[in-house]
């Protein structure tokens, strides 16, 4: 009797245990955050979003099933779940002035250009809709591939890489 049919099943009862959750969570943990970073732009909400979502991930381990997505898919799964739930009950609008507020650099002038940078890049995120903005984060604050993205959207690879093309045009030229 061949055993493969319950070998694939076997895959899938217990991958919790399989996975080391420690090594998810620091391999991860930057591209969650920057995730949240281009969704949300403010660096304190990101990080309350990031927490939230490795809590709930956390949480939600013994669900995990590795025949369905890769850990860090799973990962961006629930923190696109997160990033709704943040805005569904955020009804409120920060200023345009409060999108960037990243220090980085050696000098002043570097700090002040990058800050410049960050706002102006803000203010164009802000103003696209809402499936571009959302495809933008994934690609570059996640840094899936288009595959990826596609996965989790339901859109074909051709379509998201076809609409990032577009919507990076479309920023360049605005820049």
């Amino acid at each position: 009797m061949d055993n493969a049919p319950f070998a694939r099943l076997w895959t899938w009862a217990v991958p919790a245990a399989e996975v080391d959750w420690e090594a998810v969570y620091t391999e991860q943990l930057p591209r969650i955050y920057n995730f949240f970073r281009y969704r949300v732009g403010d660096g304190a909400v990101a990080e309350d979003l990031t927490s939230i979502t490795f809590e709930k991930a956390w949480r939600a381990r013994h669900r995990y099933r590795r025949d369905r997505a890769r850990v860090g898919t799973w990962l961006v799964v629930i923190a696109r779940r997160v990033a709704v739930d943040h805005y569904r009950g955020a009804r409120w609008h920060e200023p345009l002035d409060a999108a960037e507020r990243i220090a980085g650099g050696a000098t002043p002038e570097e700090i002040a250009e990058l800050r410049s940078d960050l706002d102006r890049l803000g203010r164009l995120l802000v103003t696209l809709p809402g499936r571009e903005r959302d495809l933008v984060a994934l690609k570059y604050g996640a840094r899936l591939t288009n595959r990826a993205i596609a996965d989790l959207t339901g859109m074909s690879e051709s379509n998201v890489g076809t609409i990032l093309h577009r919507t990076v045009r479309d920023l360049r030229a605005r820049w």
